[in-house]
C-alpha cells in the first residue's frame, strides 16, 4: 500500500492564506510568505509518512490563470514553481514521488461545462507538457467529473511521457457527477493508459460504494482520497479515519490511500501509524509508477 498526502488547500487556509477566486491555491505561489507556507505543508505531509507529494498545480491550468490575467508564459512559470517547491520539500527522500496535479479545465463539479475535445486537448496537453518539463514524476488527473475529459487528459499526459493516475469525483450510486458509472469510467481510462484509478473529493459513504465497484473490476491499482469537509458529515477524527481507510484497504485491496479536502497531516500520520503497526507500507509509489 502506498500512502499519499492530504489536502493542501485546507492546510493553506488553516495557516491564514485566503482561498478565493481567481487565485485559489495558486495564491500561495505569489509571495515568499505564501511559498513558505506551501513548503511547510509539503514537509508536514512528508513527516506524516506520505510517499507522494502533490505539487500545487491544481489551479495552474491556462483557463484558471487567464482569469487571473496571466499570460501563457506566466502560467508556465507558476507550474514550474509549484513543482520545484514540492521537489525541494522531499529534502533528500528519494523514495518520495512528486505528482503534478491536473484538474478539469473548467469546473470540477459542473460536468455540463466541460468544453470541446479540441479545447481539452489543447489545455491538458499544455499542462502535461509543463509538468513533464518541470520534472514531475507523474500526472495526478484529479476531481474529474466526466469520462470524456478524463480520457483526453490521460492521453495528453501519456503523450508528454508522464505516468497518469486518474481520480474521479463521484455522486450517488457509484457514478461520476456526469451520471456515468465509475466502473465504466475506470475501464475507459485504463484503456487510454492510466496506471491507477482513484476516487477523490467524495464523501465517505459514496467513496466506499465507488471503490467497491472499482475493486470488483480487478484490473489494476485502485485508491481513494475522501473529502472530510463538514458538509459531508460529522467530523472524522484522525484515528477513526485511519481505522476506516485501513479496513477498506484490506476489504477492497486498495493500493493507494490519502485524503482530500478537510483532511490534515494528522489524518495521514494516524493512517501511517495504523498501517505500519498492522501490515506495513510499500516502499513507495514507484510500485505503480508506470503500469498502463
Amino acid at each position: 500500500m502506498i500512502l499519499l498526502d492530504g489536502a493542501v488547500a485546507t492546510e493553506l487556509e488553516r495557516r491564514g492564506l485566503p482561498m478565493a477566486a481567481p487565485w485559489w491555491t495558486t495564491r500561495a505561489l505569489l509571495t515568499e510568505h505564501g511559498r513558505g507556507l506551501l513548503r511547510a505543508v509539503h514537509r508536514r505531509y512528508l513527516e506524516a509518512g506520505a510517499r507522494l507529494l502533490t505539487a500545487n498545480t491544481f489551479r495552474c491550468n491556462l483557463r484558471a490563470l487567464r482569469r487571473a490575467e496571466l499570460d501563457e508564459r506566466q502560467a508556465g512559470h507558476m507550474v514550474r514553481l509549484a513543482v520545484d517547491l514540492a521537489r525541494s520539500a522531499r529534502n533528500g527522500h528519494d523514495d518520495v514521488v512528486v505528482a503534478g496535479s491536473m484538474a478539469p479545465v473548467e469546473d470540477c463539479y459542473r460536468p455540463d461545462l466541460v468544453p470541446s475535445d479540441a479545447e481539452l486537448r489543447t489545455e491538458h496537453g499544455w499542462m502535461a507538457g509543463q509538468l513533464a518539463a518541470a520534472g514531475a514524476d507523474l500526472a495526478l488527473i484529479e476531481t474529474v467529473n466526466t469520462v470524456r475529459e478524463a480520457r483526453v487528459a490521460v492521453e495528453e499526459a501519456r503523450g508528454a511521457g508522464l505516468t497518469a493516475w486518474v481520480s474521479f469525483v463521484c455522486g450517488p450510486r457509484a457514478t461520476l457527477l456526469s451520471g456515468e458509472p465509475v466502473a465504466r469510467a475506470a475501464e475507459a481510462v485504463r484503456h487510454a493508459g492510466a496506471a491507477a484509478v482513484l476516487v477523490n473529493c467524495t464523501s465517505l459513504d459514496v467513496a466506499r460504494d465507488c471503490v467497491a465497484e472499482l475493486a470488483a473490476l480487478g484490473t489494476g491499482a485502485v485508491g481513494v482520497m475522501p473529502n472530510l469537509e463538514p458538509r459531508n458529515g460529522p467530523p472524522v477524527p484522525p484515528e477513526r479515519f485511519a481505522a476506516l481507510m485501513s479496513s477498506w484497504r484490506r476489504r477492497y485491496g486498495l493500493a493507494l490511500l490519502g485524503g482530500c479536502c478537510g483532511t490534515t497531516p494528522a489524518h495521514i500520520t494516524a493512517l501511517n501509524g495504523w498501517e505500519d503497526a498492522h501490515d506495513g507500507l510499500a516502499a513507495g509509489p514507484r510500485a505503480v509508477h508506470d503500469r498502463p
